[in-house]
């Protein structure tokens, strides 16, 4: 049986912090980067466990800013 993987990529210069997606997330993957903030002076949203991410784009969902993109694919176990 295939098994899905997924990786996000959060465009920071949109983020603005509001945390919708680390709470929506349900592996714990996203997290509020520290001591850092974007170019508007916000702080931002990073993949601090990418390898535990499952693709199911609920944080891209959620995201009222579209800053996150959602990839997945298969892999053989």
């Amino acid at each position: 049986m295939s098994k899905m993987m997924g990786a996000i990529v959060v465009n920071t210069d949109r983020c603005k912090g509001c945390q919708l997606c680390v709470i929506a997330c349900p592996k714990k993957v996203i997290s509020l980067v520290q001591k850092k903030v974007n170019a508007h002076g916000y702080p931002y949203v990073g993949a601090i466990h990418a390898e535990a991410c499952i693709g199911c784009a609920t944080c891209g969902i959620v995201c009222p800013d579209g800053c996150i993109t959602v990839y997945r694919k298969k892999v053989e176990e």
